[in-house]
C-alpha cells in the first residue's frame, strides 16, 4: 500500500468514527463487523514517546504488504510499556491492525517491541541498572547449569569468557536465537585453534528460569552444542529470583513479561578476561562472531 491509500484510508475512517458517533445518541449500535486482524512486523526509529496515551512515534522503514516507510503515532496494546522506551531507541515489533469488511484498516498498535539498540541504557528505568564497564569484577552469581548442579563464574577464572543472555522462548530470529547462532559460529571458528579452544568458554544464562528449567536448558543447549558435552558452554539459570534481578541489573538487561507469555527484552553480551574482569561489553545484536573470536584469542593469548 502507498503512504496516499493509507492516509485515505485513515482519512475514512475518522469519517465512519464522527458518523458511528452521532448514531450512538440514537441508541444503535456502533459494532463494525466483519473485522479481522493482521500482523506485520514493523522497524524503526523512535522519534517521541507519550507516557500519558501509551503511544510512540516512529519513524520506520516500509512494511512490506501494507505501507511504505513513513513516521507516524502508534499506540502501545500495552499503554503501560511507554516508560521503558526513549527518542532515538532503535525498535522491532509486531504491528497489529484491524481490517473490516470494507478493506479499510483502523486501530494500529504495537506489541512484542523489542529494542535493537538503546539511546539511553536504562531499559526500566524505575530500577538501578548498572552499566557494564570495562575492568569491573563479575559478580559470583549463584547459577545452576543444564544438569541441575551448581555453577558460579568464579571457576570459569584463567580463561576468556563469553557471556550472553537467552530465554528459550524466545521467537524474534535476531535477538536469543541469533546470540546462540552467534556463539555457534565462534566455538566454530576455533574449534581448529586449541590454543584458543583449551582457554575460552561460552556461558548462556537465562532470565526466565520459572520456564527454562535445567532439562529445557539442556534440550535447548544441545540444539547448538551439536553433542551432550557442555564442557566449553554451558548454559544456566539464576538459583532464585533475587539473584535474577541483581543478574539483570548488573548486567542491564531490561526484559518485561508480555500478556503471551513472551518477554520484552534488551540484548547484553559480556567477554570477560581470565583474571574475571569484564572485557567489553555488546549491548544489542549487531556485534559480529568473527570480532569477538579476535578479541577472545588476544585474551587467551596474555
Amino acid at each position: 500500500m502507498d503512504s496516499m491509500k493509507w492516509f485515505f484510508r485513515n482519512a475514512v475512517f475518522a469519517v465512519v468514527l464522527i458518523a458511528v458517533a452521532g448514531l450512538a445518541g440514537c441508541g444503535k449500535s456502533t459494532e463494525r463487523l466483519g473485522s479481522a486482524t493482521q500482523t506485520f512486523t514493523i522497524k524503526g526509529t523512535v522519534l517521541a514517546v507519550d507516557q500519558e496515551k501509551g503511544e510512540l512515534t516512529l519513524q520506520h522503514d516500509a512494511v512490506p504488504g501494507f505501507m511504505e516507510a513513513m513516521t507516524m503515532p502508534y499506540k502501545l496494546e500495552r499503554p503501560e510499556m511507554a516508560k521503558e522506551f526513549h527518542p532515538g531507541d532503535i525498535i522491532r515489533a509486531r504491528l497489529l491492525v484491524d481490517k473490516d469488511s470494507d478493506g479499510i484498516y483502523h486501530h494500529p498498535r504495537l506489541n512484542e517491541i523489542a529494542i535493537l539498540a538503546q539511546k539511553h541504557l536504562d531499559v526500566t528505568p524505575t530500577a538501578n541498572y548498572h552499566v557494564p564497564t570495562k575492568g569491573d569484577a563479575i559478580p559470583d552469581f549463584e547459577m545452576t547449569d543444564q544438569d541441575g548442579k551448581p555453577f558460579r563464574f568464579a571457576s570459569l577464572k584463567g580463561k576468556a569468557v563469553l557471556l550472553t543472555f537467552i530465554y528459550t522462548r524466545c521467537p524474534i530470529g535476531d535477538y536469543c536465537p541469533k546470540m546462540s547462532r552467534n556463539f555457534q559460529a565462534i566455538r566454530g571458528m576455533m574449534q581448529n585453534d586449541a590454543a584458543v579452544r583449551d582457554h575460552a568458554d561460552f556461558v548462556s544464562a537465562s532470565f526466565d528460569p520459572a520456564f527454562d528449567t535445567a532439562s529445557v536448558l539442556r534440550a535447548y543447549g544441545k540444539n547448538y552444542v551439536g553433542s551432550n558435552d557442555f564442557s566449553h558452554w554451558q548454559f544456566v539459570r539464576p538459583k532464585d529470583d533475587k539473584t535474577l534481578k541483581a543478574m539483570e541489573q548488573f548486567f542491564n538487561l531490561g526484559a518485561t513479561p508480555e500478556s503471551n507469555g513472551s518477554l520484552t527484552h534488551s540484548l547484553s553480551t559480556v567477554l570477560i578476561d581470565r583474571d574475571g574482569h569484564i572485557s567489553e561489553w555488546f549491548p544489542g545484536n549487531a556485534w559480529s562472531p568473527a570480532d569477538v573470536y579476535a578479541k577472545m584469542k588476544a585474551l587467551t593469548a596474555k
